[in-house]
């Protein structure tokens, strides 16, 4: 039976991956970002791709997202947005230095936005059959991490909190609400370059993004009946997790 996706942030790394490895042929792909995404050339898969240009760093285009879908059912949402402090993996990074503002414009990115984008798409997946909700989220929003990125932890253990509201929210309606809480993620290499590259290149420190297609395509895969509340991803090597 085909289904129909949203992706966030599907322009590349993760969500261009989610976009090419995910849907199978007769699928239709809502694709949310800014700028076009890759997988929007791809015309031998049987797969319906739509580009909705979207700023996922303002909550307001949340309307016209809605306005746009119209009376679409939605079977997954999967959101894979966030940003970090400007200076955030650098050695040198010192949260005192943040400039407010900043801290401002992620925490609006990755904690408003969320929750009001996908507040604008309940009535829509409401209505599938076996909606899923997939929360893209970090091992750096789980305890006992050891990141000094204050904003960005904060909004990371945020979106756990997101998932777990939420999934209360709609547990009458059987739709499922997952959060994947991911590790250091190997999204440089391109999802077509293959599993192999990402290995050769990082020696297990970074995870390919085929396994989070992986991962994820098994959650998609489970009945109504199955809640999967949390996924704890961090990379073999990452001793800090």
């Amino acid at each position: 039976m085909s289904k129909t996706y949203i992706i966030f942030g599907a322009s590349r790394g993760l969500g261009d991956a989610f976009a090419q490895g995910l849907p199978e042929k007769g699928d239709k792909v809502y694709l949310l970002s800014r700028s076009l995404p890759r997988s929007i050339d791809l015309l031998d898969d049987g797969v319906e791709r739509i580009w909705l240009q979207t700023d996922l760093s303002d909550y307001k285009q949340a309307n016209i997202l809605k306005e746009k879908l119209k009376e679409e059912v939605i079977d997954v949402i999967i959101y894979n947005v966030g940003i970090w402090e400007k200076r955030g993996f650098e050695d040198d990074y010192d949260f005192e230095q943040d400039a407010p503002e900043d801290i401002a414009h992620l925490i609006q990115t990755n904690v408003a936005s969320p929750i009001v984008f996908l507040q604008s798409l309940l009535p829509h997946i409401k209505q599938a059959d076996n909606g899923k909700i997939i929360l893209i989220g970090s091992t750096d929003g789980l305890e006992n991490n050891q990141s000094t990125q204050v904003s960005f932890v904060a909004s990371k253990f945020s979106i756990r909190g997101i998932a777990h509201a939420l999934r209360e929210h709609l547990r009458e309606e059987n739709v499922s609400v997952t959060c994947v809480n991911l590790g250091n993620l190997a999204a440089e290499i391109p999802y077509e370059k293959g599993a192999k590259v990402a290995l050769e290149t990082y020696d297990s420190e970074r995870i390919p993004v085929q396994d989070m297609v992986n991962i994820v395509k098994t959650v998609l895969s489970l009945s109504q009946a199955t809640a999967i509340k949390e996924i704890n991803v961090p990379a073999m090597k990452d001793m800090n997790v």
